[in-house]
């Protein structure tokens, strides 16, 4: 079995801790940490491809580079003259994440000011995955263009993925943020949404309501996230819950969703079985937070 594999969204340039007063030089963001684990569990048959916007800058040239070395393919990236990639500060206590950013001249804020570069990259490909952070990066005219070509993938066919990850400070508004992800969701076939999002940012008390909602947009299958309590599969109206692996000792929760979001995509295609892919990633995303960093290597994935 073999396809193509896109993910849309924003890579950024990461710092983080390094020991008396240093900090760390790394590439990562949602969508593309989601890219690194469907590409590390995912047969050499499949391509994972990787849509964004860069500049012209000695950043974006490494940021390429980097990419392409470790299997994600560039081909469909924008760049844009005079531009550079953002840049956010892991700040950790007690394997805790925080986070500041710099990111408001962020070139991938305009990876959907191209139509025809987008639809060229979504027709080319077999599953797309974008994020509630993808769409709260981009103007509204262009957040309207990417929903439109998700819409357009989900009638023809194509597997479209969507993560709300609800991050309410790049929204404007409570409302806007309710109403595009919801839109989000209604141009997806799966969605994988983390419980504690939708608790804090959507009022829902249960998973059952998480599940009900996104349903109720039109997802056909879906995945919540609950952290150290497992994951809830509801697919083809079959429920299952999933538990999490066991964790001696967290060192860093930057990117537990996010690979658990790709481990359980590559397992899931190579498998259709929801509870099985569901269980593999469990599996990958306690060996993720495990270890420093957004992105570890395969060979420290037990894989």
């Amino acid at each position: 079995m073999s396809g193509r594999f896109l993910s849309i969204g924003e890579c950024m340039v990461e710092l983080s801790q390094a020991g008396e007063g240093l900090l760390r030089k790394g590439f990562a963001g949602d969508t593309l940490n989601t890219a690194w684990y469907a590409r590390a569990c995912m047969p050499s048959s499949w391509t994972v491809d990787y849509f964004t916007a860069l500049g012209d800058d000695a950043m974006s040239d490494e940021m390429a580079a980097f990419f392409e070395s470790h299997g994600i393919g560039t081909g469909h990236i924008r760049r844009i003259k005079g531009k550079a990639p953002g840049l956010y500060m892991i700040n950790l206590r007690n394997g805790e994440r925080s986070f500041s950013y710099w990111r408001d001249s962020s070139a991938a804020r305009q990876l959907a000011a191209d139509p025809d570069r987008l639809r060229e990259a979504v027709e080319a490909s077999d599953v797309i995955y974008f994020s509630g952070i993808t769409l709260a990066i981009l103007p509204r005219e262009d957040t309207d263009t990417l929903l439109a070509e998700t819409r357009r993938a989900k009638a023809s066919g194509k597997l479209v993925v969507f993560d709300p990850n609800i991050r309410p400070r790049l929204w404007s508004s409570y409302d806007v943020m309710h109403t595009v992800i919801s839109e989000g969701a209604r141009a997806s076939t799966l969605v994988m949404p983390s419980f504690d999002d939708e608790a804090s940012h959507f009022g829902d008390d249960s998973i059952e309501a998480t599940i009900h909602r996104y349903r109720a947009l039109g997802a056909q299958n879906i995945v919540v996230k609950n952290g150290a309590d497992g994951a809830t599969l509801d697919f083809e109206g079959k429920r299952a819950a999933v538990p999490a692996e066991k964790v001696e000792t967290v060192i860093d929760t930057t990117s537990a969703g996010d690979s658990f979001n790709g481990s359980f995509l590559a397992k899931y295609l190579e498998t259709k079985d929801a509870e099985t892919s569901a269980r593999f990633a469990a599996k990958v995303a306690a060996r993720v937070v495990s270890e420093h960093g957004a992105l570890v290597a395969r060979e420290k994935l037990g894989l």
